[in-house]
């Protein structure tokens, strides 16, 4: 931590103008955020076959029930591709 003694005015003539350099700052970050947001690149026709429910093939029984059945997606996936 650094001590600083001074009038005011000393102070402020070191330091600058703080809240404009604050202010330049929230705004430059917010605007890379939403450049960024903006740019989104296409998804590969294994994320789309995925995203889509009616391609889910789900485990009927045993301890992985419920849950996605990649192996046979990805066979029923290359199988369309043909």
């Amino acid at each position: 931590m650094v001590k600083i003694e001074g009038t005011l005015d000393e102070i402020r003539e070191l330091m600058g103008d703080v809240k404009r350099t604050v202010s330049d700052v929230k705004s430059t970050s917010a605007k890379v955020a939403k450049a960024a947001t903006k740019t989104r690149r296409k998804l590969s026709s294994w994320q789309r076959y995925i995203k889509d429910k009616s391609n889910h093939i789900k485990f009927k029984r045993g301890d992985r029930k419920g849950r996605l059945d990649l192996k046979s997606m990805s066979k029923a996936f290359k199988r369309s591709m043909k």
